[in-house]
């Protein structure tokens, strides 16, 4: 690097500070402070007792606008899925035929994790009721 280009970076560097912007990264939101849209993507959900980590996919409803649809792949089965998020708290609805819930699971988003994993219960329709717990893939 030329002298030049050491005083010029210097000087963008300095700017930068003196304008007061950070090069941090930007502080977790709250959970309250969470938007359904920023749940969509991939996520695995550990389901206890299931010997298998499943996938879930989610994305915008076509029909509800703030509130989530997917997919959930358990290794066996593709299952339909719709969900919301309200101030923190997570619902989650599969169906086993695209019509009729099979289980709902009730969770809440980990403080500080920065909308990246959340926890609950996963109730089947026969009232079997499971933790859950959920991570996205990949950070956003």
């Amino acid at each position: 690097m030329t002298l030049f280009q050491t005083l010029k970076f210097s000087a963008i560097l300095g700017a930068l500070f003196c304008a007061g912007t950070s090069l941090a990264a930007p502080p977790c939101p709250e959970p309250r402070a969470l938007q359904a849209e920023q749940l969509h993507g991939q996520w695995t959900a550990q389901v206890t007792g299931q010997p298998r980590i499943w996938f879930l996919q989610l994305g915008p409803h076509p029909e509800h606008t703030g509130s989530l649809r997917g997919e959930i792949n358990t290794g066996s089965q593709r299952l339909p899925v719709v969900a919301d998020l309200d101030d923190g708290d997570f619902t989650l609805e599969e169906s086993q035929d695209g019509q009729h819930i099979s289980a709902t699971w009730l969770g809440t988003v980990h403080a500080g994790s920065c909308g990246q994993s959340l926890s609950g219960q996963r109730q089947t329709a026969q009232g079997q009721t499971t933790p859950f717990v959920m991570r996205r893939n990949q950070p956003r």
